[in-house]
């Protein structure tokens, strides 16, 4: 249950928040108000849309922490907040870009396994220039790369392997080389994150496919196989080791 008074974000952005915490949002926090509540700057516009990431959701007041972990905050626009876990259990969100592994076939509908409590469906007209004639080419066991179009706790989760515009976009069925593993939601995102340092410094080892699933799945294929399993074992080190210490392996590597 929530406490009677929240707290400013800003102000626990790194710092452990547990479920029933209340959040309320920079510069709308008033301290000589009763109860919490959001207070909008006079005469100002709005900057952007606040985004209410994993582990939160709106409350009459402002956030209710939902998760337990690490409050996390991405400036710019209305500003983006997460709480930062180690969940390993995924809820499909829809216009999250997921990996599927195949597992039935039922009439002209596939059924995927995406991690989640039920498995998803997708259409074999969901791919780029599929007809009635000219079906995708899948069968049980492919791993499919796509996009979540219907995703709520009332509906059976549904995937598409086309963008709004008819094109792929880089979905679709996932080469049968190559190597799948399961990680940490939370090192999903930060693997996601734009200019990631990891990605960086991996793209300078080996040339590699890397594919990454919002569920925590990632699928990766370098020019030989002890290459793939150099890289595997790096990106599931990474989310306990220090910046130094992942610069410090890969030098050893890189050396040899």
């Amino acid at each position: 249950m929530a406490a009677e008074r929240g707290a400013a974000a800003e102000a626990l952005v790194g710092q452990v928040v547990l479920p029933g915490d209340l959040l309320l949002l920079p510069a709308h926090y008033d301290e000589d108000a009763e109860g919490e509540r959001l207070r909008l700057s006079a005469g100002a516009a709005p900057q952007g849309r606040l985004l209410c990431g994993p582990g939160l959701r709106r409350s009459g007041a402002g956030l209710l922490v939902t998760k337990c972990g690490l409050l996390r905050h991405r400036p710019g626009g209305g500003g983006a907040y997460w709480v930062d876990s180690q969940q390993k259990r995924y809820v499909p969100v829809q216009g999250d870009h997921v990996i599927g592994i195949v597992t039935a076939k039922a009439g002209d509908v596939f059924r995927l396994d995406v991690g989640g409590s039920e498995p998803a469906s997708l259409s074999y007209l969901a791919f780029e220039g599929a007809t009635k004639r000219n079906r995708p080419n899948v069968h049980v066991g492919d791993l499919i790369y796509g996009q979540f179009v219907v995703a709520n706790k009332d509906m059976e989760p549904e995937m598409v392997c086309i963008d709004s515009s008819g094109k792929s976009s880089g979905m679709g069925i996932i080469g049968q080389d190559g190597f799948l593993f399961k990680v940490s939601l939370g090192l999903i995102r930060k693997l996601l994150a734009p200019k990631c340092e990891i990605i960086q410094e991996l793209s300078q080892l080996y040339p590699f496919e890397l594919v990454l699933g919002m569920n925590g799945r990632i699928w990766v294929k370098a020019k030989t196989v002890q290459q793939t399993l150099i890289i595997v074992n790096i990106l599931e080190a990474c989310e306990h080791m220090t910046s130094q210490q992942r610069k410090q392996a890969l030098a050893k590597l890189s050396g040899n």
